[in-house]
């Protein structure tokens, strides 16, 4: 079994085990791992404009607003702009500050066809540390993984 076999069934492995209802929960580097080996996988950013910008963002991701800032409202065009970016037939992984708001886009997209949805466990920030800051113990940054000052 390849590489990115074993990381998909883990996925999937770890999706049945908290009951998720859709394919599979990464972590970050097993999406990363993906993204550098199914070219038409796609690594979707839920969070805010507001967090891209001041945050950073992951090259090569879909940035689709899932909440605005200030405020956190919900962004009625949402799936909308899923359709008009990402094939509801291709890997889709989800993916926000810490895992929350992309479980939530991953059941949305998984309820209206898309086939093949996973969410980004520990997102791009993670867990905060003893100071009460993000970025340093898990998540994407954490992990060392490409990212860019928005």
């Amino acid at each position: 079994m390849s590489k990115i076999n074993n990381i998909l069934l883990g996925a999937k492995q770890r999706a049945e085990q908290m009951g998720l209802p859709y394919s599979g929960a990464l972590l970050p580097e097993e999406a990363y791992e993906i993204m550098q080996h199914i070219a038409s996988a796609k690594l979707v950013d839920v969070r805010s404009s507001a967090e891209w910008n001041f945050v950073g963002i992951v090259p090569g991701a879909v940035n689709i607003e899932w909440k605005t800032f200030p405020g956190m409202i919900e962004n009625p065009n949402f799936l909308n702009q899923l359709k008009h970016q990402v094939d509801p037939e291709g890997i889709v992984m989800f993916m926000c500050r810490t895992g929350a708001r992309s479980d939530q886009t991953a059941r949305l997209a998984a309820e209206h066809g898309y086939v093949d949805c996973f969410n980004v466990l520990e997102g791009f920030e993670g867990d905060k540390d003893g100071q009460g800051h993000r970025g340093s113990v898990t998540g994407w940054k954490a992990k060392q993984l490409p990212w860019s000052q928005g």
